[in-house]
């Protein structure tokens, strides 16, 4: 390994590090696929605990769960992103994003949909609602529904079920976080931040649009994940399912 490679190598992580994402168009891209350089840009990566993302057109640059220097935890999260005001309401936004992410990660017809159509964030409230009642309904016959995840569903399902319903004149345009309406904004600012979606009509009906960046992650990184797999598997589950699974 020589100088030159180091040097290239360390300017490739290090814009993937500013960046995020480094598309087709870069020099940067080009360079990364020169078999030493990419081999030390990996070295690089899992030193300092991130993972590197290649797909077709784009190379992305993640933290990993554990272990890496540029993790953050719930302060860290809650100081860069103010709407994070305690560990209730990350736990609602983090089913909010899974939500939002189970509902576009089933089939290629929903995956050219989204990405045509987008997502209204009055239809996620719904999807939203629609799974905690299913979920409020399983907890009904059995309360300790979640433990095995390692989820305090009822606190969810009630912290959801007493949460504000935005009006039609109120919802985004006064920007209250304490509502419905406000926490799915919330949710999706926070992968707006990451470029992974795009927000459109912020002032009449909002909707989020995932962008490729998005797809990419779910295909190349969640889908080796159990836990991503696990809780898109609580997205979908039905209470007459979990009933007959709680007893056997």
């Amino acid at each position: 390994m020589n100088a030159e490679t180091i040097k290239k190598a360390s300017a490739v992580y290090f814009t993937l590090l500013k960046e995020k994402v480094i598309d087709e168009n870069s020099e940067h891209f080009q360079a990364y696929f020169d078999p030493e350089i990419r081999q030390t840009v990996l070295l690089l990566a899992d030193e300092s605990g991130t993972y590197i993302i290649e797909a077709p057109k784009r190379i992305q640059l993640v933290v990993q769960p554990t272990g890496s220097v540029f993790a953050t935890n719930f302060t860290h999260m809650k100081d860069k992103h103010r709407q994070v005001e305690t560990k209730k309401h990350f736990h609602l936004i983090s089913i909010v994003i899974m939500s939002f992410l189970a509902s576009i990660d089933r089939n290629q017809a929903a995956k050219v949909r989204t990405k045509r159509e987008g997502i209204s964030y009055y239809a996620l409230e719904r999807q939203v609602n629609d799974l905690m009642k299913n979920w409020d309904s399983i907890l009904k016959g059995n309360p300790r529904f979640g433990d095995e995840e390692r989820i305090d569903m009822k606190e969810v399902v009630t912290v959801w079920k007493y949460m504000e319903v935005d009006t039609d004149d109120y919802g985004m345009k006064k920007g209250n976080r304490r509502t419905r309406i406000g926490l799915i904004a919330s949710s999706m600012r926070l992968l707006e931040t990451e470029g992974l979606v795009v927000i459109l009509d912020r002032d009449d009906i909002p909707k989020v649009i995932p962008r490729n960046e998005l797809f990419e992650r779910i295909e190349y990184l969640y889908h080796d994940y159990d836990r991503y797999e696990m809780f898109k598997k609580l997205m979908e589950i039905e209470e007459d399912e979990h009933a007959e699974n709680s007893s056997n």
